[in-house]
């Protein structure tokens, strides 16, 4: 591979691959901002690997035959490079080959708990999770901060047991900010401390440092006592972890009981039980069954790669410190327009007095200094190509610092429905988790500038009121009629266009037949999404009722086996359902984050035929309405606050109110619906859908206009064809409520909007738009809104229609 180098701002001749993608074919153009979590394999390490596998022979080592013993001796040889690549003497350490950093922290925590009396435990607050709950099988146990770590280094120990051993565990970089900490603390506690009868023991999370920077254990003096690491944080490849163990240590494990396969040399089981566990080597006795032959030989592969393409470590952690300056600095001198700063920082600046890795926890804040949602910053940047990490981190201690949130607001979350992954990521005014950037050995100039072009681009406001005002536009009050109706039977596939002329059933929970249907993954229960399984789209489904079938055809490509088109009886046969069974319960299906209970087809023909289309094991479900309890679900829309709290334009229509007692959300949350998202009824309007065609045309990205169906919308409406461009766009953000045909329907509040718009109904192609143009115009609060939520306002005692060209009647 070819490669060159550019000075940079600071003199550090800045390592730069020239072709990067033919190294990284899996880039195709991303740029991997999250190597603390997600690193790619270069191109070579994978094609030495295959040629390794194909030219030798590795059998289970537990073996004397020729392919045995080549693994052993292979093996070997790579656990001492291994020592060599941290500078660790195999006569002071010993390296445990073991699944991931996670499994070697469990390993220390299963051997002292095996201790007599067990052990307490101190552990840092900026530890990863994985640290963390170690707690739960102590005696007992302390989250210390720097202060706390700095007393307990002097001697000071918190626990009052003389007996029980000790162990003190911290990261040596902050998998959430960066922030590296003194790796003398493995020494100083465990020599100030340890007194008596009381043995102290370290252990050090190295995952997220040893990425990025060397780590010399040449002192066995003053190493940790158990270090733990993940390989493919470092490399990309191969899934593997270690545990380092000091020898000193070594007496940990002795009270550990369980044996497996390869780790004993002798067993007897009749009439006696009695075994003798392997005594030479401490791996021999930790490496229970058979070892990840490939992955370790792999690894052999990754040392050679890693080593020809970035040099040692220590050129790595220069590369990375220069990029991460340059990254943090252009982050901190973003300004909106009013000179608030845009993006929080949480991570500490490299001229502060702390060392700090090439990791960068941030938020992001508009200009009126509101919060932006992490889930909208995440959605945008995935359509950028750029990957990055938000959320928690799997770092609880170091998030509440950086937020400032205090243990009785993190339970009032959780009981508020905040969950890990989900989008509640703003709650009580205060973000629940950052935007986290990591830079790696292939990181380069380029892709710091792009993610800074990307922030500065769709997140600095120059003018703060702009889109405020654009969505508070008077209506002209044209004359406006139903566009079109759409049904969506079955969640996330394609729809049925109701025909002109036909009287539409309006339902408590929708449109008749909407989203009554869904697929769940056969494993999890889990509802498929299109954005997950894009080809979902091509699913078309029929509504024949004089054949009472539910005929679903697939348009894409399939096997010469496979059926292009089912058919189902509308009726709710019991004879095609079978009874939900204790096994499914506990696989309990869910829909938008909710528990539900839905009837699952038990015909294989019905499962196979969606599970061959999709290329995914999944089941057909239906959710009929007249539930109860999780067989019914409620309208979670409401007004948003840019309908309800922004200042009015001069002479715009008076804002409908909002109190949080309102007639509205009380309404709206007593609101059944179906497997909708949000409401019963979603709808758009067509001089909003130019406008935004409009506006994706200036931005220069055009290729066609944006169709009505990449918004899954039930009503499209619109002005006779005669006032087209008579109504103003966006005016539906100021309806209160709607008149169609004379009955009324209470608007519920704009949809917020995911990266799905980008799937293309038709092809079930992915693109930017429009999603990008959204997020630069309908953007409010941090999130991103296109269309109304809608519910029908009258009663049920006669049936209700709707049909296209009925007129539709603002009310002011």
């Amino acid at each position: 591979m070819e490669t060159t180098t550019r000075q940079g701002t600071t003199g550090y001749n800045a390592k730069v691959e020239i072709f990067r993608d033919q190294e990284y074919p899996m880039l195709n153009g991303c740029v991997y901002l999250d190597h603390a979590g997600t690193t790619p394999y270069p191109k070579s390490l994978m094609d030495r690997f295959a040629q390794d596998m194909t030219s030798n022979l590795f059998g289970n080592p537990h073996s004397a035959s020729a392919s045995s013993q080549l693994s052993t001796s292979r093996i070997e040889d790579i656990r001492l490079r291994v020592l060599q690549f941290f500078n660790a003497d195999p006569d002071e350490f010993d390296l445990v080959f073991v699944a991931n950093a996670t499994a070697g922290i469990k390993l220390v925590a299963d051997a002292l708990r095996a201790a007599p009396d067990g052990f307490d435990y101190a552990y840092h607050y900026a530890s990863h999770t994985s640290l963390v709950g170690v707690r739960e099988e102590t005696r007992n146990s302390l989250c210390l901060d720097d202060k706390e770590v700095e007393a307990l280094a002097s001697g000071s120990s918190p626990f009052s047991s003389a007996e029980r051993p000790v162990l003190f565990a911290y990261p040596g970089q902050s998998n959430m900010d960066g922030r590296r900490y003194p790796l003398s603390w493995s020494r100083t506690v465990r020599d100030k401390c340890t007194s008596g009868n009381r043995k102290v023991y370290t252990l050090l999370d190295a995952a997220a440092l040893v990425c990025s920077s060397p780590l010399d254990l040449s002192c066995p003096d003053t190493a940790p006592d158990f270090t733990v690491l993940s390989f493919y944080k470092i490399f990309g490849f191969p899934d593997l972890g270690a545990l380092i163990v000091r020898r000193g240590a070594e007496d940990v494990f002795l009270p550990t009981r369980y044996f497996g396969g390869g780790t004993v040399d002798m067993v007897v089981c009749l009439k006696e039980q009695w075994h003798a566990p392997k005594s030479q080597f401490l791996h021999e006795r930790l490496e229970h069954g058979t070892l990840p032959i490939h992955n370790i030989i792999a690894l052999d592969s990754a040392l050679d790669v890693h080593k020809e393409l970035f040099g040692s470590m220590q050129e790595v952690s220069t590369h990375t410190g220069f990029l991460h300056k340059r990254l943090y600095r252009g982050l901190k001198s973003l300004r909106h327009g009013n000179q608030n700063s845009v993006c929080t920082m949480y991570s500490p600046d490299q001229d502060e007095a702390f060392e700090a890795g090439p990791v960068i926890a941030f938020n992001i804040q508009n200009g009126q200094n509101a919060w932006v949602s992490l889930a909208e910053v995440e959605k945008l940047a995935t359509l950028k190509n750029f990957h990055i990490r938000t959320g928690g981190v799997c770092n609880p201690g170091g998030i509440t610092s950086a937020l400032g949130l205090e243990p009785w607001e993190m339970k009032q979350n959780f009981s508020s429905g905040f969950r890990c992954g989900t989008d509640n990521d703003i709650m009580a005014g205060k973000p629940t988790g950052v935007i986290r950037v990591s830079l790696g050995a292939m990181s380069t100039i380029s892709d710091v500038d792009s993610f800074l072009g990307f922030i500065s681009e769709f997140y600095r406001d120059l003018s703060p009121s702009l889109m405020s005002r654009q969505s508070l536009r008077p209506s002209n009050k044209a004359e406006l009629v139903v566009h079109s109706i759409s049904i969506y039977p079955i969640k996330s596939c394609g729809g049925f266009e109701v025909p002109p002329g036909i009287d539409w059933e309006v339902r408590p929970e929708g449109l008749a037949w909407d989203r009554e249907w869904c697929l769940v993954h056969q494993g999890t229960g889990q509802a498929l999404s299109q954005k997950r399984y894009p080809k979902m789209a091509l699913i078309r489904p029929f509504l024949d009722f004089e054949r009472g079938e539910l005929r679903v055809r697939y348009v894409g490509p399939v096997p010469s086996h496979v059926h292009r088109e089912i058919s189902l009886p509308l009726s709710k046969n019991p004879s095609l359902f079978q009874r939900l069974t204790a096994s499914f319960r506990s696989k309990a299906s869910r829909v938008c984050g909710e528990e539900i209970l839905a009837q699952i087809y038990s015909v294989p023909e019905i499962n196979n035929f969606f599970s061959e289309v999709l290329g995914v094991p999944c089941l057909l479900a239906r959710f009929p309405p007249g539930g109860q309890g999780k067989s019914m679900r409620h309208s979670k829309a409401h007004l948003q606050k840019h309908q309800t709290s922004l200042a009015p334009v001069p002479g715009s229509f008076p804002r409908p109110p909002s109190p949080p007692d309102s007639d509205s959300e009380k309404t709206s949350s007593e609101r059944r619906i179906l497997l909708a998202n949000e409401s019963p009824i979603l709808a758009i309007t067509l001089p909003s859908l130019d406008a935004l065609n409009a506006e994706i045309k200036r931005s220069g990205n055009h290729k066609g206009d944006v169709s009505a169906a990449v918004f899954r919308a039930n009503i499209v409406i619109g002005p006779s064809s005669k006032q087209r461009n008579q109504m103003e766009p966006y005016a539906e953000d100021t309806w209160p409520s709607i008149r169609i045909g004379g009955h009324k329907y209470e608007m519920l509040g704009s949809c917020r909007r995911c990266h799905m718009v980008c799937i293309n109904q038709e092809t079930a192609e992915k693109s930017e738009e429009p999603f990008v143009t959204l997020s630069k115009t309908r953007r409010f609060d941090g999130k991103v809104f296109f269309g109304t939520h809608m519910g029908y306002a009258g009663g049920y005692e006669k049936v209700q229609t709707i049909r296209i060209g009925e007129r539709v009647e603002p009310d002011w």
